[in-house]
């Protein structure tokens, strides 16, 4: 009977045993099966959101996964203040909404659904568009609680394509090759501006990564301008930079500071370049009143050169022409050894009978010797050379320097001897009947033996109109006469036409007759004594020869290669005579250069004097 007992009694406790093994297996499973769905849940949750977020994003938020824990209240830099403009003006200007054609809108703080790859997300999409014209803030936009998105942005972030979209993205050609850069240039100018919404000291984590992104996007881009020179890791540091510039765009959201300070910033801008263009117009003058450094070399050197010669090798050739009617005389007053040679070189190098052509350079005694020299060494044609002395003729007024300097010109060009002295040609070239007048800043491309058939129908000039509206070369005589004063007023008309030296067809004979000379002098001495015209030559030309004038038609002559009035290549080919009339001359640095390789054709650079002076192309 005992043994009975016993035997229940342990039979018993192996099933509660196993019982008992059951019940912990089972709950083994199931801490197990909470384990791995807490486990793998997050991650079936994150790889379905890195589907269907935008590679930027997914960048963003893998980084927000990683720094979490550095991540604190520093982030949020709504600490932005209003500006309250101590140290800053800021011009009256209105506060515009996005339009549709930067892809965006404002719609008074709603939010704006999207469909990204068939998922919808919402986010936030606002900007602020300052216009940088004064105008008055409007009262409206004054109430707007806006949010910036993007600033000063024209490619801002977009979503990648979906796959059934196609890429309608024009390939520019390699000679418009500049948008990528403009695109990167931008994107830094927004980082900068999103560094100065910072409040002063803030070392953020953001911050501390657009500083970064910024600095490594400038290194890589360096001194580029040209999108076929940027290096692949330029490309790829863009792309890190437009995440921050997205995530930024998120903290600095607060609207009223931020535009103050936008108007702030535009304002300060505006004025630094109104300076930075006075600054840039002033020194553009002050190059074309100066000599350039290999100019100079090369006077200085064909100088000592002629003073070096034997007395009878400092003659020039083919004397006997310089006083003969019958040929073709042409004229230029300078003092650019240069510009002379370019001019001489270019007329007898365009006409069909060189032997016809006498050309007549008149300079001053500072560049006489140097300019003698260059034409003694490169004579290479059996047209006539003749260099002349203004200092020694007996033509010009004992005090003429003086009357000069009473035009009160800051610019020597104006109140140069040579300017005016193309007054007094009947009296340098007592024995001649026509002549044909240079400026030293032309270049022949034509045969110009035309020209003197042409019937001047008893006027003294004939010269290409600059009187029509709509051209480059338009001008009024308003521009440089003073038409308030009474005399000039009575005497002379402000709608008369004008016309522009540089190419001058000139009848000396009929100068003569009607005294012009005279006449010249009269106008001159009375524009010393009040304000009758802008100082220069032209001007007074248009006084001295009013109604002396007979129009030559425009392909004589084509004007504006000195200044930005962009003369259409056509008719520059087809010109007889170009004229770089303005301070860009084509000697100079400040030169066009689009315009320089008309006149670079008859420079021997070639030549050991300009090589040795660092004269060059």
């Amino acid at each position: 009977m005992f043994s009975k007992i016993s035997a229940d009694s342990s039979s018993r406790r192996r099933r509660k045993r196993v019982v008992m093994n059951q019940i912990r297996r089972w709950q083994r499973i199931l801490f197990l099966s909470l384990l791995s769905i807490s486990v793998l849940a997050p991650l079936v949750f994150v790889s379905n959101r890195l589907k269907t977020i935008t590679p930027v994003g997914r960048r963003e938020f893998i980084e927000e996964l990683s720094n979490f824990r550095y991540r604190t209240n520093d982030l949020r830099l709504n600490a932005v203040e209003h500006e309250d403009g101590q140290g800053l003006k800021g011009p009256r200007l209105i506060l515009y909404k996005d339009g549709e054609e930067f892809n965006s809108s404002v719609k008074d703080g709603k939010e704006k659904t999207t469909n990204i790859d068939g998922n919808n997300h919402k986010y936030r999409e606002e900007k602020v568009l300052i216009d940088s014209q004064q105008t008055t803030l409007s009262s409206d936009s004054k109430d707007q609680n806006l949010t910036v998105n993007q600033l000063a942005n024209k490619t801002e972030f977009k979503p990648p394509l979906s796959k059934g979209e196609k890429n309608t993205k024009v390939h520019q050609s390699d000679r418009a090759t500049d948008m990528k850069i403009k695109e990167i240039r931008d994107k830094i100018i927004q980082a900068k501006a999103y560094l100065n919404f910072a409040p002063p000291g803030s070392n953020s984590q953001i911050v501390k990564e657009l500083r970064t992104r910024m600095r490594e996007l400038e290194r890589a881009v360096g001194d580029v301008t040209k999108d076929k020179d940027l290096s692949k890791g330029a490309l790829r540091r863009l792309k890190p930079l437009e995440a921050t510039l997205y995530k930024a765009s998120r903290v600095f959201n607060n609207c009223p500071a931020i535009a103050t300070k936008l108007r702030a910033m535009n304002y300060n801008t505006e004025e630094l370049v109104q300076a930075q263009k006075n600054q840039a117009s002033f020194l553009m003058h002050l190059a074309a009143r100066t000599t350039p450094k290999g100019q100079h070399c090369l006077s200085m050197r064909l100088t000592s050169e002629y003073f070096a010669l034997d007395p009878e090798k400092s003659q020039m050739p083919n004397q006997e022409k310089f006083n003969d009617p019958s040929l073709n005389h042409y004229v230029v007053f300078s003092d650019n050894v240069l510009a002379s040679a370019v001019v001489a070189n270019s007329t007898i190098a365009s006409s069909k009978e060189p032997e016809k052509i006498v050309f007549h350079v008149v300079t001053d005694s500072l560049n006489y010797p140097a300019i003698s020299m260059w034409f003694l060494l490169n004579i290479q044609s059996v047209a006539a050379i003749q260099i002349l002395n203004i200092d020694d003729m007996d033509v010009l007024p004992s005090d003429y320097d003086q009357l000069l300097m009473k035009q009160n010109s800051n610019d020597p060009r104006f109140i140069s001897t040579l300017n005016h002295a193309r007054f007094y040609l009947p009296d340098i070239f007592p024995g001649l009947n026509k002549m044909v007048l240079f400026d030293h800043d032309v270049v022949v491309q034509r045969d110009l033996s035309r020209l003197w058939s042409i019937d001047m129908k008893g006027k003294v000039v004939g010269a290409v109109e600059t009187c029509k509206e709509g051209e480059p070369s338009f001008h009024l005589m308003s521009t440089f006469i003073n038409f308030s004063d009474a005399w000039v007023s009575g005497k002379f008309s402000p709608k008369a036409c004008t016309w522009a030296f540089g190419m001058n067809l000139v009848d000396l004979e009929e100068w003569r007759r009607r005294k012009l000379t005279s006449t010249y002098i009269k106008y001159f001495n009375m524009g010393t004594k009040r304000p009758l015209w802008k100082a220069g030559s032209l001007p007074i030309g248009w006084l001295t020869f009013y109604r002396q004038t007979i129009p030559l038609d425009k392909r004589w002559h084509v004007m504006g290669l000195g200044r930005e009035l962009g003369i259409k290549t056509v008719d520059i080919e087809q010109a007889a005579v170009i004229h770089y009339d303005g301070i860009m001359k084509p000697w100079l640095d400040i030169g066009i250069e689009k315009y320089k390789r008309y006149w670079n054709r008859h420079v021997p650079y070639y030549h050991s004097y300009l090589q040795q002076c660092n004269i060059h192309a």
